[in-house]
């Protein structure tokens, strides 16, 4: 007698575009692929179904829209909801993507591209977003660093005990760095561990999201979690007495440079005395 399994539901993908003959040519493809997708073609109503219940699992979303733009989209969208989002944008518009990331998106494509890649970026978010259901059951416990917790399980960062909201590709960002406090990661680690994909040299994404962690970090835990860049290296996840350290070390290079008895610092007065209106008042 044969077993019946019970088939997992597809996953569910909304297309905001106004390309309705690309969005036909989607819903072909990724519906081979074994999603569930539904379009729609102005910023309005895709804000209202991206918000809608039951959530979609990764919504990709054009940067050109009638009514409301794809960044105004974004923007309100993050403000309610951490939904995986892919944008897309025109070949070689650079700040389109930068500004995307900058507001929260977790991925980007560039129009025309392959619907191939497009699947392997989907699939990269899905993984990313997939609820850790392994993570309890191994005994595993929180990552901390001071006061800043990172559940696993739940895929849920908070400092002080108050959530941090962060999107997927940022939350997986976040866990690279504290699994590897005091350590420098490189941007090809981020990209491959986090991301999901090799870095590119031309490829902003890592910084914009190490970006959008400082700036929702800061206001809740100051100094106290740092995410300090190293110059053509990478970035290092700092806290507590490693700041202090890092402070304690800062001036020395400075003071290499111009030490205050070197006569470049002496110099300085000098310049003072030696203003024209001494000079005038000489003549005088």
């Amino acid at each position: 007698m044969a077993e019946s399994t019970a088939a997992a539901p597809a996953q569910r993908i909304l297309v905001v575009d106004d390309d309705r003959e690309l969005c036909e040519l989607l819903v072909a493809y990724l519906q081979r692929e074994s999603f569930a997708v539904e379009c729609v073609y102005d910023g309005e109503t895709g804000l209202e179904r991206a918000i809608a219940t039951p959530a979609f699992d990764v919504v990709i979303l054009d940067v050109m829209l009638p009514g409301i733009p794809g960044f105004e989209v974004l923007r309100r969208l993050r403000a309610k909801s951490t939904v995986p989002v892919l944008m897309l944008t025109a070949r070689g518009e650079d700040v389109d993507r930068i500004v995307g990331l900058e507001l929260g998106a977790d991925d980007y494509l560039p129009k025309p591209f392959n619907p191939r890649e497009l699947v392997a970026r989907l699939h990269a978010i899905l993984r990313r977003s997939a609820p850790a259901a392994h993570v309890e059951s191994e005994g595993q416990t929180p990552l901390h660093v001071q006061d800043l917790a990172v559940h696993l399980d739940r895929r849920e960062a908070t400092f002080e005990d108050r959530v941090v909201p962060l999107t997927t590709v940022e939350f997986d960002v976040l866990c690279v760095l504290v699994r590897s406090v005091g350590r420098v990661v490189t941007r090809e680690e981020i990209s491959k561990h986090a991301l999901g994909r090799p870095y590119s040299p031309y490829d902003r994404s890592v910084d914009m999201h190490v970006m959008n962690l400082r700036r929702k970090f800061q206001p809740i835990a100051g100094e106290r979690i740092l995410i300090k860049t190293v110059r053509s290296a990478g970035y290092v996840l700092a806290a507590g007495a490693a700041i202090a350290q890092g402070r304690e070390a800062a001036p020395a290079p400075a003071s290499a440079a111009t030490p205050p008895s070197s006569p470049a610092a002496s110099m300085a007065p000098a310049k003072v005395a030696g203003d024209p209106r001494n000079k005038r008042g000489r003549r005088s």
